[in-house]
């Protein structure tokens, strides 16, 4: 019970953005910029898109501490260059990225509203242009969510 009380002082206490600073050399706006950027054409749409929503969700105020500490362990494991499966073995490289990213997503899709969505879909068509149509980007629905176990 101790050890619950703890956290939970902790996370009550919790700074996301401070303690993303102290991370900063491997967890940065740019650093997440430069990885989609440059893995767009593995992560594919529908990847570089939710994790986007994310990444919009994260920045916005009225996501909760909790959602936000969801958000971070999940980019971070897009961004940071050790995985599970090195992202460079072609076509497996980014299952895992992948299935972080969307857990996340799921777990966090009550924080994820309009403006995220619009934020994330104008960042889309940035990397994409004009070869994707960002109205036919799919959202995530809570019907969709998997099952937890």
């Amino acid at each position: 019970m101790e050890e619950k009380k703890t956290y939970q002082q902790r996370l009550k206490n919790l700074n996301p953005a401070r303690a993303i600073e102290r991370g900063r050399a491997y967890f940065s706006e740019k650093e997440f910029g430069e990885k989609v950027r440059a893995y767009s054409g593995r992560l594919g749409k529908k990847g570089v898109y939710y994790s986007l929503l994310l990444f919009y969700a994260f920045k916005n105020p009225d996501t909760p501490k909790k959602a936000k500490l969801t958000i971070a362990g999940a980019l971070g494991y897009l961004i940071l260059p050790v995985d599970a499966i090195p992202d460079l073995i072609p076509a497996v490289g980014f299952a895992d990225d992948s299935a972080v990213i969307i857990y996340a997503v799921y777990q966090v899709l009550s924080h994820i509203n309009d403006d995220v969505r619009a934020q994330a879909k104008e960042r889309v068509k940035k990397l994409f242009g004009d070869s994707i149509d960002v109205d036919e980007l799919e959202d995530p629905k809570e019907s969709d969510r998997p099952a937890e176990g």
